[in-house]
């Protein structure tokens, strides 16, 4: 697996006549196995960037490269998992972590065994023929998470995952999360307005300027994990992130 490669990239879009800069000169390199977390204002352009480099969303000027292949869309070296759960609603939970794998040529037996060895690291196994609309929202996550891991991605793609869960349960899927990246060893972008959050989970956080997303910052995390939450080490990291985003307008902290 190689890394990441973002090089003076910039995005703009067009409404109707008006054109407008969503990022401006983006130079960021994400090595292989890291944890990044992409912190800013809303509307700084977190998602978007998050979008190009999954191949949803194109760029304007600039490159963005994986393994020294340039990025032009979706590909099976990037995994995404949106804040929605975006799970096949009439898919049972094995149908949905299944789907990727049969999609890239597996056996059906060879997609259920991927499948079920994915599930069994999310602690899913026994919920493998409920459906969606069974589950509880962090459940549903882990389906989510599960999916994209059981298509082998290089890098898994995470836009605000636990945004719209409860505190005990955002909580306990940072830690769960945490699990699984050390285990599978591969690398994760992670997109969140909580500063808390990202401290916890990252080895860097990208902090972006207001739109035009800048790159204001990024702040290295020598802490060893697991981490705590309160102590200074973590609090020093909080308050630097927190200083930074002081500055901006329309910031959402939590």
């Amino acid at each position: 697996m190689g890394d990441l490669v973002i090089e003076n990239l910039s995005k703009k879009f067009k409404k109707g006549d008006t054109e407008f800069l969503a990022l401006e000169d983006i130079n960021l390199t994400v090595r292989s196995g890291e944890f990044v977390t992409i912190l800013g204002p809303s509307g700084c352009g977190k998602t978007t960037l998050l979008r190009i480099i999954a191949g949803l969303e194109t760029y304007s000027s600039g490159t963005a490269s994986l393994d020294g292949e340039l990025i032009t869309g979706p590909g099976p070296k990037r995994g995404m998992v949106f804040q929605e759960y975006s799970l096949f609603p009439w898919k049972t939970v094995l149908g949905n972590v299944m789907f990727g794998p049969l999609m890239q040529g597996f056996s059906k037996k060879e997609a259920e065994e991927k499948a079920m060895s994915y599930l069994n690291l999310v602690g899913l196994t026994e919920f493998k023929n409920s459906y969606p609309y069974e589950l509880s929202g962090g459940m549903k996550q882990r389906v989510a998470i599960a999916r994209a891991l059981a298509n082998e991605p290089e890098i898994i793609l995470m836009d605000e995952p636990f945004g719209a869960l409860d505190a005990q349960t955002r909580n306990n899927l940072q830690n769960e999360l945490l699990r699984i990246w050390q285990e599978e060893q591969r690398t994760i972008i992670f997109v969140t307005h909580s500063v808390d959050e990202a401290v916890f989970l990252s080895d860097r956080i990208v902090v972006l300027s207001k739109r035009p997303g800048k790159i204001k910052k990024i702040i290295e995390i020598p802490i060893q994990r697991p981490r705590d939450r309160t102590r200074p080490a973590e609090n020093a990291v909080r308050n630097e992130v927190l200083r930074l985003l002081d500055t901006n307008t329309n910031c959402e902290i939590d």
